[in-house]
């Protein structure tokens, strides 16, 4: 049974390990079940999305199609794609029961930031995605190809969409940085003072992170993603300021 601990004027939850792994267990279930439901919808528009995630190959590759080498290839490939389509649909139910398992370990004042939580999540998740298909997907794409420009190019469905599902889930994460540092900053654990502090291992981080999503060892793909990151841990920086000039 949870018990309210009165501190500050607000109220935590007193919960033991098995109450929150229990209470993980549900986030998780119904998470699942958000991304089950809206991977059902998006099956239904497979072919079309699939055709419209191909273009940044088929720009570079005119009057090419992408191939497939196994019988099974081109069905597990509309399922990759509307699992994709999928988690972004269903990514405000994954923050909000995200917001849900973490809620009880928060001041009362500080679970009004659930509308907010989810919003710009959600817009963060989508605009990381957006960037990634629309500036740096095809730019590693044709870069990629031209340095085959001596060779028939032969791409696969299998590997063409493994590599567009690490870039665009890659870049969704990552620019989910502002509202990480935002929450942080929230409860407490990082000042802005901390942040800048530490700054110089916040980008070696992120080049780090962004060495592993890309797919080219060229500088100019690593600071395609690198550089947006920084900008936006800045961004966190500035939120995270504004949290602790309410808190004075």
């Amino acid at each position: 049974m949870n018990e309210p601990v009165s501190v500050e004027g607000s109220e935590l939850s007193r919960m033991t390990l098995v109450e929150h792994l229990e209470e993980l267990r549900k986030c998780v279930i119904k998470s699942l079940l958000a991304v089950a439901a809206t991977f059902a919808v998006c099956w239904f528009f497979v072919e079309p999305l699939a055709e419209f995630l191909a273009q940044p190959i088929y720009a570079v590759v005119p009057g090419k199609k992408l191939a497939f080498l196994g019988i099974t290839d081109p069905f597990i490939m509309y399922v990759k794609i509307a699992a994709l389509a999928a988690l972004f649909l269903a990514s405000p139910i994954v923050l909000y029961q995200v917001w849900r398992f973490v809620a009880p370990g928060l001041y009362r004042r500080e679970r009004l930031y659930a509308i907010p939580f989810v919003v710009f999540g959600s817009l963060f998740f989508t605009g990381g995605g957006a960037f990634a298909y629309y500036v740096a997907f095809p730019f590693a794409v044709e870069f990629l190809v031209k340095m085959g420009a001596a060779f028939d190019p032969v791409i696969t469905v299998d590997r063409y969409f493994r590599f567009l599902m690490v870039v665009v889930l890659g870049l969704g994460l990552m620019f989910e940085l502002p509202l990480v540092i935002f929450f942080l900053a929230q409860i407490g654990v990082v000042t802005p003072a901390f942040l800048m502090r530490n700054f110089r291992w916040a980008v070696l981080l992120i080049f780090v992170a962004a060495a592993l999503i890309t797919p080219t060892p060229d500088v100019v793909n690593l600071c395609l993603f690198a550089l947006p990151t920084i900008a936006l841990y800045l961004l966190g920086v500035g939120a995270a300021a504004l949290v602790g000039r309410k808190k004075s």
